[in-house]
């Protein structure tokens, strides 16, 4: 069983925010006079509890303001804790706010040795990555440049291509992918591919839902100051997408027109036509939708594993096909998939596949059994190929 290596307990954080300008002794005794603070109180988070076990890629989501970057600046030791305690149980780097640990008047190159230092290296160890450091950030033609020089992109890639040669226990990440460009983001979710691999403790705050289903191995949906949701990264993931629409009910976190109904029928069939839920490598699988609502032109159905990752999702709209006959559509499908669990998101469409009428973010799981005929292999799926 993994260690916890992140402790959150009752946790709040409040801020005295000035209401005017007092500054001089004679207004600040005025409003002593007057019955005046003179500020007023905002606290961010709001008995917040949680644990992070050791390996765990955890994510943080939340809108803007919800109290993401204070939680983390609170796991960091920036803030102190007005109430409730926070027990980090090793070394951590933070990569929290752009500019942190940078001198703008310095040279790329001297900003590399200052920030090294203040993470513990060397001269000599930052001497031995400086190269390695240069080339991840891309930035080898402008080291003697000027930090302030750089753009906001420029300093993210040298900021966090520092960070990530700091061997410590735990990594915090806020928004690393919100400023760099595709190329950058894509060199770090090779990165983040690596420390998952590795099984390293990564604690990452973003608005990307991709990266949270595709990286997190948990998470915690935070709105408004408290932990709304903790669980596994699909289900957080999709109940923040949810916390964006129109229709969106604080008080429930669903949909207010679909609150406690489940919005169509999705049922799983073996080639019998009874309803089933283990299958054997390469067996057909039957999904059978059913609904009541109008309008309906198109459906899809997505394939994912217990982990959230996506394996296939099709729709006859991208397919220019349509299945639907009398309210019900059915869509078959060959398993061939390695051995685990598995589970079903299905939508229904109006005219194209941007107008959806009805979504389940979570239907019913089956399993697949491990394919003994064909020899060992790896991956989830198996391709058809050849040898010479």
């Amino acid at each position: 069983m993994s260690k916890a290596i992140v402790e959150i307990s009752k946790l709040t954080k409040s801020f005295k925010i000035p209401l005017e300008a007092s500054s001089g002794v004679k207004q600040q005794l005025i409003n002593i006079l007057k019955g005046r603070k003179g500020y007023r109180v905002f606290t961010p988070l709001k008995d917040i509890s949680f644990t992070i076990n050791e390996g765990d890629f955890f994510g943080i989501v939340g809108r803007n303001g919800s109290g993401k970057s204070t939680l983390l600046k609170t796991i960091a030791g920036i803030y102190t804790p007005n109430g409730g305690s926070v027990k980090v149980h090793g070394s951590l780097v933070p990569f929290i706010e752009l500019g942190v640990g940078f001198n703008p008047e310095l040279t790329g190159r001297e900003n590399i040795f200052l920030n090294g230092a203040l993470l513990g290296f060397s001269h000599e160890e930052m001497e031995s990555m400086y190269s390695a450091i240069v080339e991840f950030a891309e930035l080898e033609d402008f080291m003697e440049e000027r930090l302030k020089n750089y753009s906001s992109g420029m300093q993210v890639r040298l900021a966090f291509s520092i960070a990530i040669r700091a061997h410590a226990d735990i990594l915090l990440l806020d928004e690393v992918l919100a400023v760099g460009d595709e190329a950058f983001q894509k060199k770090c979710y090779s990165y983040f591919d690596k420390l998952k691999r590795e099984k390293r403790t990564v604690i990452l705050v973003t608005h990307d839902m991709a990266a949270v289903e595709r990286f997190c191995t948990k998470a915690v949906f935070i709105e408004d100051g408290h932990v709304k949701m903790i669980g596994k990264p699909y289900r957080i993931a999709a109940a923040y997408s949810r916390s964006n629409s129109q229709n969106y009910d604080r008080t429930t976190g669903l949909n207010s027109d679909n609150e406690g109904t489940v919005p169509f029928k999705i049922v799983l069939r073996g080639t019998d036509g009874k309803e089933k839920t283990m299958y054997d490598f390469e067996e057909t699988m039957t999904v059978d939708l059913s609904w009541q609502q109008k309008g309906v032109k198109h459906v899809g159905v997505a394939i994912f594993r217990e982990s959230g990752e996506y394996v296939y999702g099709p729709n006859t709209y991208q397919e220019k096909t349509s299945a639907i006959k009398d309210q019900t559509a059915r869509y078959t499908v060959k398993l061939n998939l390695n051995e685990g669990r598995y589970f079903i998101k299905a939508g229904l469409m109006g005219v194209n596949d941007t107008k959806v009428i009805a979504f389940i973010e979570e239907g019913p799981f089956f399993s697949v059994q491990r394919d003994y005929g064909h020899g060992r292999w790896g991956g989830v799926t198996k391709l058809d190929h050849t040898w010479k």
